[in-house]
């Protein structure tokens, strides 16, 4: 009987070890060689490594991720706004969660491409709408300064809808009892959100804030679409520096650093949110 929850486990960690720890090492191994995708490897250490924090590219790309990953803590706030609107019962209520939810369901690519059009210097609706007010030409997506600004307020939209879900979820399962409490104690509006239903909430909002970050800083397909990383590679993030050197310049080991960067510091993110978790979970025990 002792040997059961290990014969059950052990399909589950086997396909772990082969699909994601193994991969992992393997891409730390890599990082630590030169390699063309072709030819014999290399050993050179921490090259790699070194090269790629002396390189200006690769700093402005991880501050990207950086100011991107601050950024995105909006999504909660939004989502949860978005989610009172929504909560209340009444008529054609599904139709409009389902519409303002919609960017959720929609790929990053049309996402990417939707912006792109709308924000065009050109030919783009903002371009017009702010030509036709009088403010001069509207280009965000050719400013080196407003560029990833642009880039980071394109994923904020399906963000909030994924933060709004959530939401949409927690107040659907909250107690409604310290809800009524509340009510009788005379506590309305910002007080009673801020003192009875936030910290039901809390639960929702770590996942919340957590995802978003994540999403932060794995984000490359936006980028992509909208600037390709430019202008000058100001608007480039990680993940985009990391496909280039792999699939443009060929330098696999060079690519496998960045990857090893990236990991970390997701990693390091995730570990801070869950050991928050935890030291709570133990203080409210």
């Amino acid at each position: 009987m002792a040997l059961a929850p290990l014969l059950l486990l052990a399909p589950a960690v086997l396909l772990f070890a082969v699909f994601v720890v193994y991969p992992i090492g393997a891409s730390l191994a890599l990082s630590l060689q030169d390699w063309d995708g072709i030819g014999p490897r290399a050993w050179i250490g921490l090259a790699n490594y070194r090269e790629l924090f002396a390189e200006p590219v690769f700093r402005t790309a991880l501050a990207n991720n950086l100011l991107w990953a601050a950024l995105n803590l909006l999504a909660p706030v939004f989502g949860l706004a978005l989610a009172l609107l929504l909560a209340p019962r009444m008529r054609f209520i599904r139709v409009i969660r389902a519409l303002y939810i919609l960017p959720f369901v929609v790929s990053p690519v049309v996402v990417g491409l939707v912006f792109a059009w709308a924000l065009n210097s050109r030919f783009g609706l903002l371009a017009a709408l702010a030509e036709a007010a009088g403010l001069g030409r509207f280009a965000p997506l050719d400013s080196e300064r407003w560029a990833i600004v642009a880039v980071i307020a394109a994923g904020l939209w399906p963000q909030t809808a994924y933060c709004a879900i959530l939401y949409l979820a927690g107040l659907a399962t909250m107690r409604p009892e310290p809800v009524e409490a509340g009510m009788i104690d005379g506590a309305e509006g910002w007080a009673l959100l801020r003192h009875v239903v936030l910290p039901q909430l809390r639960p929702v909002t770590f996942v919340a804030a957590m995802v978003s970050v994540i999403a932060a800083l794995r984000g490359f397909d936006l980028v992509l679409i909208m600037t390709g990383g430019g202008p000058y590679d100001s608007s480039t993030v990680l993940g985009l520096y990391m496909y280039e050197q792999t699939f443009l310049a060929s330098r696999y080991g060079y690519a496998a650093s960045i990857a090893a960067v990236q990991f970390a510091l997701t990693a390091g993110i995730v570990f801070w949110f869950l050991r928050r978790l935890l030291r709570r979970e133990r203080e409210r025990g």
